[in-house]
């Protein structure tokens, strides 16, 4: 079986050669992104394999369609990229990793507040510059203080986890809420209101498309620190912006953004910056940004190549697989659903 790899880096192809040879699987790596101009690279393969800034629109899926490209094999667990309902109409089967490792982002994410609150990037340049003053570097304790986390899913149980190992009060918000728990369960509104640190861990769909933006950065408490390690246009960027500005967001910690397809994973050092709302996000003393790097553990890249090739495995072999994507009657069901 022959796999078009798109947007591989080096750290991709170990774990994929190793598991990929395991089960006659040849991938063919390729540094660009799928998109329109590139899909056909894909000519002559069974399938492609695809991340999170890679484009799957309706018109993509249709040139992998006429290209005898089979299967979408998505080595992350987001699908809000992939026209699911075109996928069903051409015939091609589309699978994702649902969980590689909800501590490398929940941990990630627990780091980036670490960082903001205790400036401890800060820090790490005076000190390299022997400054060691402290003037400007006062932070607060985490122990008591109230976390509202959006999402309960693996990754947002795992991040409760933590914040309750500092002593912190945990409150949260899931459309559908995590059975036989102990978390203390409020509305949307509640949370917003409560929470002095906000971290998202749910997926992005029509429903959470800016779910925090202008009006609900209103109903915050003043100073809240929001993280994000989800995807990105769970945030309306610009009302972030104008949050920080205003002084009603005390810290933003970033490891997506809503247009961060053509920045990020590439190195930009050198270059003028064309996004302005990017560009002053980074500037701003209270604001840190990683480029989507929540999930880069060794743990986690070898468990998305591990269940990416058995995910190909199942389909390819076995015709059935619990990791599939199925857009039916409207809806989007998993294989087990099927």
């Amino acid at each position: 079986m022959k796999f078009a790899f798109f947007d591989a880096k080096a750290y991709d192809k170990p774990s994929f050669d190793k598991y990929g040879a395991e089960e006659d699987i040849r991938f063919k790596y390729y540094e660009t992104k799928l998109n329109e101009d590139t899909a056909d690279l894909a000519y002559a393969c069974d399938g492609v394999c695809a991340f999170v800034n890679d484009t799957l629109s309706a018109s993509v899926i249709g040139k992998l369609a006429s290209l005898g490209v089979g299967i979408i094999a998505l080595r992350c667990a987001g699908y809000n990229n992939v026209d699911l309902r075109a996928a069903e109409t051409y015939g091609i089967r589309v699978v994702h990793v649902p969980a590689y490792s909800p501590y490398a982002v929940a941990e990630h994410a627990m780091a980036l507040l670490l960082t903001s609150i205790r400036r401890i990037h800060k820090a790490y340049i005076r000190t390299r510059d022997f400054n060691f003053s402290l003037s400007g570097m006062t932070g607060f304790d985490l122990h008591g203080k109230t976390v509202g986390v959006v999402g309960t899913g693996r990754i947002g149980r795992v991040f409760i986890d933590i914040c309750r190992g500092f002593g912190m009060k945990v409150i949260a918000y899931d459309k559908f809420p995590a059975q036989n728990t102990d978390i203390e369960y409020v509305s949307l509104e509640e949370l917003f209101s409560r929470a002095d640190i906000i971290s998202l861990h749910c997926p992005l769909t029509d429903e959470t498309r800016h779910l925090i933006n202008c009006d609900t950065i209103k109903l915050m408490k003043k100073g809240v620190v929001i993280i994000n390690t989800s995807r990105g246009a769970l945030i309306d960027a610009e009302c972030l912006l104008e949050g920080i500005k205003s002084r009603q967001v005390g810290a933003a910690c970033l490891d997506v953004y809503e247009e961060e397809t053509d920045f990020f994973f590439e190195d930009f050092s050198g270059h003028i910056i064309s996004d302005d709302i990017l560009a002053r996000l980074i500037s701003m003393p209270n604001v840190i940004v990683t480029s989507h790097q929540a999930f880069l553990t060794e743990e986690a890249l070898n468990n998305i190549a591990e269940t990416t090739v058995q995910n190909i495995v199942q389909i390819m072999r076995y015709d059935a697989c619990p990791n599939e994507l199925i857009f039916s009657d409207g809806e989007i069901l998993h294989g087990t659903q099927k």
